[in-house]
């Protein structure tokens, strides 16, 4: 989805300059161009900032717990062999 038309900046750049460290709208500005002309696309554009609406708050990772064994199950055997992914929000 484009965010600023008068530059042709699209989402997927905006999060690929906060992946890359842009942390204001400065910054977005600087790398992007975005809000330089109308302005009108300022306030979204600020969304896709850490802390924003349209920011990545959630990643995913795989962790290896340890866990007693199940009845039935020795220790060390898995009851399923599928991961369980547990989600962090920063």
């Amino acid at each position: 989805m484009y965010i600023c038309i008068c530059n042709a900046v699209n989402e997927r750049q905006i999060h690929a300059a906060v992946d890359a460290g842009a942390t204001t709208l400065d910054d977005l500005q600087f790398e992007l161009g975005v809000a330089t002309c109308c302005g009108c696309c300022a306030e979204m554009a600020q969304e896709y900032l850490p802390g924003g609406r349209c920011s990545k708050v959630c990643h995913s990772q795989s962790v290896a717990v340890e866990l007693d064994a199940a009845p039935g199950l020795e220790a060390g055997q898995a009851a399923n062999s599928f991961p369980i992914a547990l989600v962090a929000a920063a």
